[in-house]
């Protein structure tokens, strides 16, 4: 778990009296094969986006994420299966042309995107926040080049919904990342693995 990140966070948090959680923690069935460790450590008011899309037992694990997310006061919205979500009282995180079924309606929603476009149809939906990537290099996605803080800061003026950063998103990157920035996603800084970051009291709350 990333000090600096959460530190960052909560200053974001107080800055902007955000609403919405802006720290998440992005699951990956390859990078965090078990995620619930991760969730675990996350302070209250942090959110978590479902997205474990290659598991056996994809609902099993989510039904415990779930559990595990009410007991720690953690958001969750669930990529790639509105039904789901709606059965474990989650939000949906929506993926390309995807809409939100109004069985979901009122329910946090959480909004992939990856260029204006995209950030276009983000704006038409009833969602709490849009996450734009690849804002820097991510282990995710080798090769591949990121957005950098000047091309982030120039699409965060045409969001309808805050716009949260995702992608390469660690204690440091995202000190260049400008102030109107609603918050961060993140993958290898929250998963509890990295060495020299100091523990996150489990008291703190975003």
């Amino acid at each position: 778990m990333d000090a600096k990140l959460l530190a960052w966070a909560r200053a974001v948090k107080a800055r902007r009296r955000a609403r919405h959680p802006v720290l998440w923690l992005f699951t990956d069935d390859r990078r965090t094969p078990d995620p619930l460790p991760a969730i675990a450590r996350l302070p209250p008011g942090s959110g978590v986006v479902f997205r474990h899309d290659r598991v056996p037992d994809r609902a099993g694990l989510a039904r415990r994420i779930a559990r595990l997310c009410r007991a720690r006061r953690l958001a969750l919205t669930i990529a790639g299966d509105p039904r789901l979500a709606a059965a474990l009282r989650a939000g949906p995180h929506l993926r390309g042309r995807e809409h939100p079924p109004a069985y979901l309606r009122g329910r946090l929603c959480t909004v992939a995107a990856h260029d204006p476009p995209a950030l276009r149809r983000a704006r038409r939906l009833p969602c709490a926040v849009a996450f734009l990537s690849p804002v820097f290099p991510t282990r995710s996605h080798p090769g591949a080049r990121g957005l950098g803080p000047a091309r982030f800061a120039s699409w965060v003026r045409r969001s309808g919904p805050p716009l949260l950063a995702l992608g390469g998103i660690d204690g440091l990157s995202c000190r260049r990342l400008t102030r109107l920035c609603a918050g961060v996603g993140a993958i290898g800084a929250l998963d509890g693995k990295t060495r020299n970051r100091r523990p996150i009291p489990t008291s703190l709350v975003l």
